[in-house]
């Protein structure tokens, strides 16, 4: 058998493959020698049906599938042994005239190949890191939320800035409803007018864009799913069914020992302090986020490299369970373009830095997102046999390994780019930070 590979350009290449009789035969003699015993043809007792007939009847089946696994077998043994680094899976190239008893056999498969190309983690940048610090405003409004949550619901006919309305968002063309209690001063300051002076039984009509200053907020009382929250620009209904304001509970001992615990608040001054401490962890992790995303367009952007697209869109084609239109394609190579070059990039980044994710990694990764998970409810001093027990399950779980693995190599990543590309710090409020993500 002869193999080669014919260049197209620096991302595309031809696998042309010739196969002789010779590659093939005694494959297939042995397989009509294994049919010949459990062969029936009419006028013939099992077993004992001439040879020649046996060929006549399940030759030329056999013969192509003998061929087509001696074909398989070469091309991945020709792409280990060339280590081919390969975009998609080869596709055969179809020829309609194909010949199966030709003496020689051309066998072609279009191939995509990783692209060669240089990240600079160290170029001017105008990233920003930013550090949320939580300013007496928004403390002040955590512990006005705290005591209208606890306090006294007091049923009104109209809203007002301070009601909590409850009600359900609604929009059956976008697959949205979902029944939740919200207050007006949730909602941005836009967004506000829409909820005051309104009644039971009134329907208020909204966009989902510039609903809430932090479009993450959309996940809890839209139930929209995170990939599809950023930028969401479609019309929901909201149809109020109560009205209530509240009578403020007062700050007193029974109240931070049922938020906080026994004895670890005991003052207004220590509540402002918790308050602090909790936001601005949530804070970091928002910010961590943002420059992750902000690190990721930045790259895309400043290293430029071609891919095999024509050869992506015909393999999209040809892939999952559904198989795609050429346009259906084209959408899709479209969505996921960004993605594919930054899991390049990504993946340049970590060889070029001697970075490699192992399994000790994802432990630790794991056990410190569970510790932090089991803080927010309360438990703030877990065992580590407690902790590892979790963690065990939840990695013996193959879509939650992949799912935190790729937390674990984007962590790895932005530590990487914060020790090499030295972003600016910049200290903000969180008001500045939300203008600064979605320019409100």
């Amino acid at each position: 058998m002869d193999i080669k590979r014919v260049a197209i350009d620096a991302v595309n290449e031809t696998i042309v493959m010739n196969v002789v009789h010779m590659d093939y035969k005694g494959q297939v003699a042995k397989r009509i020698n294994e049919k010949m015993p459990l062969a029936q043809v009419k006028g013939f007792r099992k077993g004992q049906v001439p040879k020649d007939l046996v060929e006549k009847q399940y030759g030329k089946a056999i013969k192509q599938e003998e061929i087509k696994k001696v074909v398989d077998l070469a091309l991945e043994r020709y792409i280990q042994s060339e280590r081919l680094n390969l975009l998609g899976t080869p596709l055969p190239k179809v020829n309609e005239d194909f010949n199966w008893d030709a003496e020689e056999l051309t066998f072609e498969y279009e191939i995509g190949l990783v692209p060669n190309f240089e990240i600079d983690l160290e170029a001017k940048n105008n990233i920003v890191k930013y550090v949320v610090t939580a300013d007496d405003k928004l403390i002040d409004g955590q512990v006005e939320r705290i005591q209208k949550q606890f306090g006294k619901a007091v049923p009104q006919e109209v809203s007002d800035a301070k009601s909590d309305l409850t009600g359900a968002f609604s929009s059956e063309a976008n697959g949205i409803n979902n029944t939740t209690t919200i207050s007006v001063d949730t909602f941005s300051k836009k967004a506000q007018k829409q909820f005051i002076g309104k009644k039971v039984g009134d329907v208020v009509t909204v966009s989902t864009k510039g609903l809430f200053d932090d479009d993450h907020q959309l996940m809890d009382y839209l139930k929209v799913g995170h990939e599809g929250v950023h930028g969401l620009d479609v019309e929901v209904n909201f149809a109020i069914e109560a009205i209530n304001g509240s009578e403020p509970a007062e700050l007193n001992q029974e109240l931070f020992d049922k938020l906080f615990g026994e004895g670890k608040v005991a003052s207004l001054e220590d509540l402002k302090a918790k308050i602090k401490e909790d936001a601005e962890a949530q804070f970091a992790q928002q910010a961590e986020q943002k420059l992750l995303l902000d690190v990721q367009d930045f790259l895309i952007e400043n290293t430029k490299f071609d891919l095999p697209a024509e050869f992506l869109k015909k393999w999209l084609q040809t892939v999952g369970e559904k198989k795609l239109t050429p346009e259906e394609a084209e959408v899709e190579y479209a969505r996921s373009e960004k993605g594919l070059r930054f899991q390049l990039i990504e993946g340049k980044a970590l060889a070029q830095s001697n970075i490699q994710i192992t399994f000790e990694d994802l432990k630790e990764f794991t056990s410190n997102a569970i510790r932090q998970q089991m803080a927010q409810f309360g438990q703030t001093n877990p065992t580590d046999e407690e902790v590892q027990g979790i963690v065990a399950r939840v990695l013996s779980n193959q879509d939650e390994v992949k799912r935190l693995s790729e937390q674990v190599v984007a962590s790895k990543m932005l530590e990487i780019f914060k020790e090499k590309a030295n972003p600016t710090t910049k200290e903000v409020t969180y008001e500045e930070f939300i203008a600064a993500s979605y320019g409100e």
